[in-house]
């Protein structure tokens, strides 16, 4: 393998894992899902990141996949979207 073979290597490698959770997340089409299977397949560094990554996720639902807003805070955001969209309206208009 040359010096140039490496750095695809480690290209495929980052944008791999920056899509990673794409696929965690059950967000990504089946090509795009079939690509980083198949590289994860064949690069143990990229399976062992997916591993922790995997695994910090399901900590993350665990912990927080529970948690909801206050009813408070909604009616808050609600509030002030609709007064920030009236204002956007009355300064365009």
């Amino acid at each position: 393998m040359s010096a140039g073979d490496n750095d695809d290597m480690e290209l495929d490698c980052t944008a791999v894992l920056a899509d990673v959770w794409l696929m965690l997340d059950g967000e990504c089409d089946e090509a795009t899902r079939a690509r980083l299977q198949h590289h994860m397949d064949h690069c143990s560094p990229c399976i062992e990141a997916y591993g922790l990554e995997e695994k910090l996720k399901r900590l993350l639902h665990t912990k927080c996949g529970g948690d909801k807003a206050p009813e408070s805070l909604r009616e808050r955001l609600t509030l002030e979207i609709r007064r920030s969209i009236t204002i956007t309206e009355t300064r365009e208009g």
